[in-house]
Formats: C-alpha cells, sequence, structure tokens
C-alpha cells in the first residue's frame, strides 16, 4: 500500500461525500430555479419518448444491481445461491441493464445534437456531463465483462475486494488494501465514478434528489365534468371572481 493509494481509496471517497453535500446545500439554497433538468419535450418527444424511458429504468436497475453488490455481504449471498449462479445473474442483468443505459443516454445525446432548439439550448456544463456520464457508463461494463482476472491472470471477485471497501468507507475505516488488490478496470470506474457524484450539485443530474415520490402517496386527484358541476346560486350568479371596472357582465345560467 502506498500513499496514492491512501489518497485514491482512503481519503479521496470522503472529499467527493463532501462536495456532494456541502454542493448540493449551496445549490438549493442559492439556485431552487435552476434545480430542474430544463426539459425540453415541447421542443422533440416523439425519440424522447423512447429514449428517456430506457435510459432512466436501465439506469435504475444499475444503481439497484450496484447497491446490492456493495451492500450485502458476499457470506450472506452464499448462504441462497452459489458464486456460480450469482456471477451469471448480475453478469446478465448487469449487461443488458448497462447496454440499455447506454443506447438510452446515446439516443438522448443523438436527439439533442441533431433537433435545433434542444441542442443551442444545451450548455457546456451539459457536454461535460454527458461526456462523464457515458464514460462511466461504459468503464462499468468493461469492468463487468472483463474485470474477472488480475493482469497476472488470477481470479477477482469484486465482493471480496471493492465491495469491503465500499462497506469500510461507511464505518470510517477505510480498508485501502481490499481497494488496492481490485484490477484496474473497477479502479478506473470507480474513479469516474467519483467524478460524476462530484459534478451531481453542479449540473443538472440534481433533479435526481429531488423525484417526486410523494405522488405515490398523495390522495387521488377527482376531476368532475361541466355536467357534474354544483348548481348556481338561487340569484343567478356563479361562483367566480367578481368583475372589476365592468358593468353587467356578469355570468348567468343558460
Amino acid at each position: 500500500m502506498n500513499a496514492l493509494d491512501i489518497m485514491l481509496w482512503g481519503v479521496l471517497p470522503y472529499v467527493v461525500a463532501l462536495v456532494l453535500v456541502a454542493g448540493t446545500i449551496w445549490r438549493y439554497k442559492y439556485d431552487q430555479f435552476g434545480w430542474t433538468t430544463r426539459s425540453s419535450q415541447l421542443y422533440e418527444s416523439r425519440l424522447l419518448r423512447v429514449a428517456s424511458p430506457m435510459f432512466h429504468y436501465g439506469l435504475f436497475v444499475v444503481l439497484m444491481g450496484h447497491l446490492m453488490g456493495l451492500l450485502i455481504p458476499k457470506a450472506w449471498t452464499d448462504l441462497v445461491v452459489s458464486q456460480e449462479g450469482y456471477h451469471a445473474v448480475a453478469l446478465g442483468a448487469g449487461t443488458v441493464a448497462g447496454v440499455a443505459t447506454l443506447v438510452g443516454i446515446g439516443l438522448l445525446i443523438y436527439r439533442r445534437r441533431t433537433t435545433g432548439p434542444v441542442f443551442l439550448a444545451t450548455t457546456r456544463n451539459d457536454k461535460l456531463m454527458y461526456v462523464i456520464l457515458v464514460a462511466a457508463i461504459v468503464l462499468g461494463i468493461v469492468a463487468t465483462l472483463t474485470g474477472d482476472h488480475t493482469p497476472t491472470g488470477e481470479h477477482h471477485n469484486y465482493r471480496e475486494t471493492v465491495s469491503i471497501w465500499f462497506r469500510s468507507l461507511l464505518i470510517f475505516q477505510p480498508d485501502v488494501e481490499a481497494m488496492a488488490a481490485s484490477t484496474w478496470q473497477f479502479k478506473v470506474h470507480i474513479l469516474m465514478g467519483f467524478a460524476l457524484i462530484a459534478l451531481i450539485p453542479f449540473s443538472r443530474l440534481v433533479h435526481a434528489f429531488t423525484v417526486p415520490l410523494h405522488y405515490l402517496f398523495r390522495p387521488y386527484v377527482v376531476y368532475r365534468s361541466r355536467d357534474d358541476a354544483p348548481a348556481a346560486p338561487s340569484h343567478g350568479r356563479v361562483r367566480g371572481w367578481d368583475p372589476i371596472g365592468t358593468k353587467d357582465r356578469e355570468r348567468t345560467k343558460p
């Protein structure tokens, strides 16, 4: 274990977490109006209807797979499934979700580049975000497909290196040696992930923190047709705004 490993896997994670938390608080306090995806659906919706769900659902599966692989110890999953079975499921589902996410973001970039008004609304910050996001996705797929062997040919299981290191960060006792023993594919993928996480508060990705989950629990909104509207008061007035500066313009029943 050298000084570079200590900086990358023992110090940098907490720096990134600090930037994420402090940057998000700063953005919420000083730029609530800009806390948005800056939707461009009005400019083009045909391609967006396909690309956006593909990207978001694929990314959701990818994130859930990351959390399960990083947070659940290998000893626990070994009680219910073999290592071969776990690897087959993780490889299959992870590859499909990763490719779907990559295709979705590719279509979104194509749409943004080929639709004039959408392209004109693209900022330098957006372009940087797309580069880092695509790089993180591609490197994740590369790590999934090729990161199971070290350069010397030895078998590598990320749940015995990366996962142990990740869980050690949560108790503020970073196991730098565990992460240092991982393959270069996972290391580069994680570093790109750090860059993406640090960028979140300063890009449109910040909207992920305002997912409208309350919609799942809010009361139903009741819509009624005009035929179901309550009867007008007996004096002929229909409830509404009182006219100002006009004469004899009150609405009456037909």
